[in-house]
């Protein structure tokens, strides 16, 4: 993480906050996702199926961390905000815009199920949208591989974090409510309990569609009940724009939604109906729809070809393209439904020698990007690449042997630094502080809490810091009396978290005392203490008056500081800071 700069905070959910971020270095902006761990098997998720997807539609994965408490994402920075968000700015947006976003669900949601990737919760808050307006598919946390048990992966991460096989039958159970998305886009099949399928995908992007142009969804209640029977049984009305000066639906629009929004699969428009339809004025003039389509897991020569056509060119050779992902498909499909936990985790091999892995949580000087290496290296890297001979072509037609070839490649992949987990020590931003905590038994003192203390009056007030202040100038001669006065310091960090409380401290002589025991308390622990109630006080003060000792308290932490750069620092640097200290004690 020491290689990232966080900026301001640009989003927030119940256990997820997202902020910019920049590498540093560079004027590459990244979004980084700060996750509670309990969110591990989501996350886990969404690293697996897009950490080799480059594609124009789909939000990029760069790198992802772990530290002590949280589970930290990189990836590609939306500066558009959400789908969600545009309509509800907007009320509803015309047909042309709803044409024109709906090209970019279509490319980024083919290129997912050609790679055998079902999305599951398409929802207009999951789209992203990048500063020129292009749609992207991100959160993939519900998101599977077609054919598998996302329940089943889920518990599967989820016991490999709690160290066992104790109890997975309970965390299959517990996994039940945690795979199911927004019941809004939904398709029936998948209500009556039918697992997920292109088929209800393609449902839920005809529930995206009709939300663009009505700012509503075509199904919804408050009760969830009463929605499921909408789902169920009701048809929906025609999309009608909430802003009535804008033109009705066009013909072609309001059958492109009978075809996506059919309750029977069977009678769903396909592939095939859906990029021939009229409504998209020939966008996808030339693309074989069914080209790689139902995949069993990622290919790898698809995933390379992805970063390299045009998004909106779709694969026109389904023999070849067919071919190649349903066969290197296999091999990774397995690694997607793995029933050994110690086995998961994405490798980058060639025939599944190589033990690598593929990334790491841990820090890294530059992304990782996916590898186009298969079985077979020097025919399939040739063909991909007719124009241009590839170093590896070269290295495979010499006379070397099959442990030399991989030798070579683990010097062109890895470096040592990517298999080193660099320690992340006392980040605020990372490390969750322990709460500071008091025993209100042994403070001598009435443990007021924050209302009480704003409702006392003047005397009392006054009485009640000369309690404080002749406790913390008492001189500590035994254990205990160091103890009392720690815990002291403790209700003080407590209450001056307030605002009124740590402006009436800042304006009282019990802050002077804390700059003078900041200096002269021969306890390191009451001095980091100390430190952290001027810390509190200042940082929650409202107002500073011209008495206000500011000077006193930067010089005092100033020179704490120094003393320890001398004591820690090496004797070519040591003169240097003695004569910085030495000066900064003379101007005190």
């Amino acid at each position: 993480m020491e290689n990232f700069i966080l900026y301001e905070e640009i989003g927030r959910g119940s256990k997820t906050v997202v902020y910019k971020g920049r590498r540093k270095g560079t004027v590459h902006f990244v979004a980084i996702l700060c996750t509670d761990k309990c969110k591990r098997p989501e996350i886990t998720n969404w690293v697996r199926l897009t950490h080799e997807i480059k594609h124009k539609n789909i939000v990029t994965f760069h790198e992802w961390y772990e530290t002590s408490n949280h589970l930290w994402l990189v990836v590609e920075l939306c500066t558009g905000g959400s789908l969600k968000t545009v309509i509800a700015q907007d009320e509803n947006l015309p047909e042309d815009v709803v044409r024109e976003f709906g090209i970019d669900l279509i490319t980024g949601l083919h290129h997912l199920h050609k790679l055998g990737i079902l999305f599951c919760d398409i929802s207009p808050e999951k789209i992203l949208l990048e500063g020129p307006g292009t749609l992207k598919f991100s959160n993939f946390c519900l998101a599977k591989v077609q054919g598998e048990n996302l329940e089943e992966f889920f518990a599967l991460v989820a016991a490999e974090e709690g160290g066992g096989d104790g109890g997975e039958n309970v965390l299959k159970k517990s996994m039940k409510s945690r795979v199911r998305g927004s019941p809004t886009y939904t398709a029936p099949e998948v209500v009556r309990g039918t697992d997920f399928s292109i088929s209800s995908d393609l449902w839920s992007l005809g529930c995206l569609l009709y939300e663009m142009f009505a700012g509503k969804p075509p199904f919804f209640s408050e009760s969830i009940s009463e929605l499921t029977e909408k789902i169920l049984y009701e048809d929906p009305l025609p999309p009608v724009p909430k802003d009535s000066s804008l033109p009705k639906a066009s013909s072609d629009f309001i059958n492109l939604l009978d075809g996506l929004l059919q309750r029977d699969p069977q009678k769903r428009m396909t592939w095939t109906g859906l990029l021939q339809h009229s409504f998209w004025k020939k966008a996808f003039t030339g693309a074989d729809p069914e080209a790689g389509i139902g995949a069993p897991g990622l290919s790898r020569n698809m995933t390379e070809r992805s970063g390299q056509e045009d998004s909106r060119e779709l694969p026109q050779n389904p023999q070849s393209g067919q071919a190649k992902g349903h066969q290197s498909g296999q091999a990774l499909g397995h690694s997607f439904r793995l029933e050994n936990p110690t086995e998961f985790r994405p490798k980058s091999t060639l025939e599944g020698q190589l033990k690598e892995s593929m990334f790491l949580l841990s820090s890294r000087p530059t992304p990782r990007t996916s590898s186009a290496v298969e079985a077979g290296p020097a025919e399939d890297v040739t063909h991909s690449s007719p124009q241009k001979t590839s170093p590896l072509t070269k290295v495979a037609s010499g006379h070397l042997s099959r442990q030399d070839l991989e030798s070579r490649m683990r010097e062109l992949i890895y470096t040592d630094s990517d298999l080193l987990v660099t320690p992340i020590i006392d980040n605020p931003k990372i490390m969750k502080q322990p709460p500071v905590k008091f025993d209100p038994k042994i403070l001598h003192l009435p443990a007021y809490s924050v209302d009480k203390l704003l409702l006392l009056k003047d005397q009392d007030w006054n009485d009640f810091l000369q309690q404080v202040c002749s406790q913390i100038d008492c001189t500590e001669k035994s254990m205990g009396a160091s103890r009392a006065k720690l815990n002291l310091l403790c209700y003080l960090c407590v209450v001056a978290g307030h605002q009124e409380v740590a402006t009436r401290l800042l304006h009282s002589p019990l802050f002077q005392l804390l700059i003078q025991h900041l200096r002269i308390a021969p306890n390191w622990d009451i001095r980091a203490k100390v430190a952290r109630v001027i810390g509190l006080v200042a940082s929650h003060t409202t107002e500073l008056q011209e008495n206000t000792p500011v000077v006193e308290t930067t010089s005092s932490v100033g020179i704490r500081i120094l003393n320890r750069l001398v004591q820690c620092s090496t004797p070519v640097r040591r003169p240097y800071l003695v004569s910085i200290w030495i000066l900064t004690s003379t101007l005190k």
